[in-house]
């Protein structure tokens, strides 16, 4: 955790793209309020893996959205129960139970179908807040958190040198490696 959060600060900080960091946001928050216990997490997550966004955004997301996901699973159940019982859904509900393994992805679970309508909806008002708060942070906070007496004192710390030190060698070592 503590890997995804140095390189979380690094893209902030580096010249990455800020999309790669928004999307990446979007992306962490549909994976982690979705339950992890059914097919459709796990190919969205393989698919997130495949295109180009921030990975330790997206790691780093995906673990703080899971941990607050259980606080919005009354919402997110009742989101999905009305989505379920749609009346003139229900024929398309079922042509979609009969389809070899879709049953996996258990969009017929309340929770599952509100959650993934809820995170759909709130995709691109993620990113485009992502993108601001990112825009915010390189002119605004970035210089001051830099000389800041927090950020000195971690500097301090054996333990996030060491973190850091370890992250830069590994980033030279793949810089060389591309080159």
């Amino acid at each position: 955790m503590l890997k995804y959060i140095v390189k979380l600060f690094k893209a902030l900080n580096s010249n990455s793209n800020p999309k790669e960091i928004a999307h990446a946001v979007s992306l962490a928050f549909l994976l982690g309020i979705l339950p992890k216990n059914n097919l459709l997490w796990y190919i969205i997550f393989i698919f997130c893996c495949f295109i180009r966004i921030n990975k330790a955004t997206y790691g780093f997301f995906i673990i703080i959205f899971s941990l607050l996901a259980h606080f919005f699973d009354p919402l997110l159940d009742n989101i999905g129960y009305f989505v379920l019982n749609i009346d003139k859904l229900e024929n398309f509900y079922s042509f979609l139970v009969d389809i070899p393994f879709l049953g996996f992805t258990n969009f017929n679970n309340t929770i599952v179908m509100g959650s993934l309508i809820t995170s759909i909806v709130l995709y691109f008002p993620i990113l485009f807040i992502s993108l601001k708060i990112i825009k915010f942070w390189r002119t605004k906070l970035a210089y001051k958190f830099k000389y800041s007496k927090l950020y000195k004192f971690f500097n301090k710390i054996p333990f996030i040198k060491k973190i850091v030190s370890i992250s830069n060698s590994l980033n030279n070592k793949i810089q060389g490696v591309i080159k």
